[in-house]
């Protein structure tokens, strides 16, 4: 697979940063067909790639013969997006607090801070078959 493919509400793309922009598209194509703020699209579309692109680079590796899908649920009145990388487990807690005095310099370790600033719910677990599952949830009201 070189290119993503894309059903209905999922898309699914090979571990390539080059793709990163066809999954922000995506995100808030999805978004706008549901008139939601653009400010709650732009956060939304921050999150959802930041965490593709954690999938990619720190789960998959980089390996491009393997996947990153991301699915979006909505709901009446939030989204729920579902992030899966085919690679290692990331567990979350063996990460350095980026607001830590001795961390605030480095160039890396912001992401998920980020989006847990940014989104209303988030959640890390093991994916079937060893990878990570990152849930965003955001209110879309």
């Amino acid at each position: 697979m070189k290119e993503p493919e894309i059903h209905d509400n999922k898309i699914v793309i090979p571990s390539d940063q080059t793709l990163i922009a066809k999954v922000d598209e995506f995100v808030e194509s999805r978004l706008r067909d549901r008139n939601v703020d653009d400010s709650i699209i732009a956060d939304i579309a921050i999150c959802a790639t930041e965490v593709v692109n954690n999938g990619i680079i720190h789960g998959n590796k980089d390996n491009r013969e393997k996947t990153v899908t991301l699915e979006m649920i909505f709901a009446s009145d939030e989204v729920t997006i579902t992030v899966t990388d085919q690679g290692e487990y990331f567990n979350p807690a063996e990460v350095a607090s980026p607001v830590d005095d001795a961390n605030l310099m480095r160039e890396v370790g912001r992401g998920i801070f980020i989006v847990k600033n940014l989104m209303d719910q988030v959640d890390i677990e093991q994916a079937n078959g060893g990878g990570t599952r990152v849930i965003l949830i955001k209110k879309l009201k």
